[in-house]
């Protein structure tokens, strides 16, 4: 006998407000790896059990599939917050905006909430990007704009040059990485830190620190850890799972609420080697 999963409420589920003063969930579901007709059956079921933060990008293949799987839902447009991604080959003027106004067709939607550029490019100057992102919010495809992947230096750059407030730095984020000083300079400037890579693809799961927590709050190692990130000022998080099972877990980590204590104890979990995602164009993690 299979029981249907609680739903959440998702006025349960706290928002961060951004620069642009849209409100963004400070728990959504990452879609990386999400395709066909299984990917968009994951995001209607998500919009059923609670879920209203939905991040994608053009580079994932799957926008099609999230715009399917919230019209589906029967969840309204307005209440939903959909990210998406423009490629890093693809930031220059001119086919940027190409990219993101392709992107709202495929996800069949009227606006994107938050359009963000996917890694920087370093053979683009970063200036002629930033003026591209810019143009898309005054064309009304996107209320918010921000970057993904982006260094401290090169975020400050980019925040330098944008006419319109940029909303988050989305970046890999769990207690094995520390990004303590791209935190405060996201929130000296009033935006927010998007975790990706939340669960570290599973490795800090396996820690005994964070199983023992999980156990004394009747909790599971996953929702520990994402209320560790979610707890802590102007951070959201946007797991991923490809498990229909996960998906209320995951989200359920809203109800729980760990001590002072507990958290310092998670965050002296970093470690120097606790980076997972760096590809062979990523940029100097140090810049």
């Amino acid at each position: 006998m299979t029981t249907t999963p609680e739903r959440v409420d998702p006025n349960d589920v706290p928002s961060c407000q951004l620069p642009s003063g849209t409100a963004m969930p400070v728990l959504g579901l990452g879609t990386w790896q999400l395709t066909g007709p299984r990917g968009a059956d994951l995001v209607m079921r998500a919009a059923e059990l609670g879920y209203r933060s939905f991040d994608t990008a053009a580079e994932y293949g799957n926008e099609a599939e999230v715009g399917a799987g919230l019209a589906r839902s029967g969840v309204p447009r307005s209440a939903c917050f959909v990210t998406t991604k423009v490629w890093y080959e693809c930031v220059r003027a001119g086919e940027l905006e190409d990219n993101a106004r392709r992107s709202l067709d495929r996800l069949r939607t009227d606006w994107i909430d938050l359009l963000l550029i996917h890694w920087p490019n370093a053979n683009v100057p970063l200036a002629e990007t930033i003026a591209a992102l810019d143009r898309v919010v005054d064309a009304g495809v996107t209320r918010a704009i921000g970057v993904s992947n982006f260094p401290a230096g090169l975020l400050l750059q980019a925040m330098s040059l944008s006419r319109h407030p940029l909303a988050t730095n989305q970046v890999e984020y769990h207690p094995a990485l520390d990004q303590s000083r791209l935190l405060a300079i996201l929130r000296e400037h009033g935006m927010v830190l998007t975790a990706h890579t939340p669960l570290g693809m599973g490795r800090g799961l396996d820690d005994d620190l964070v199983h023992a927590i999980a156990r004394d709050h009747g909790a599971t190692p996953a929702q520990v850890v994402l209320r560790w990130l979610i707890q802590q000022d102007s951070v959201v998080a946007v797991p991923r799972t490809s498990n229909p099972a996960r998906l209320h877990e995951n989200l359920a980590a809203v109800r729980l609420t760990l001590t002072d204590d507990e958290m310092a104890r998670i965050d002296a979990l970093r470690r120097p080697d606790g980076r997972i995602v760096n590809p062979s164009f990523a940029p100097d993690w140090n810049a």
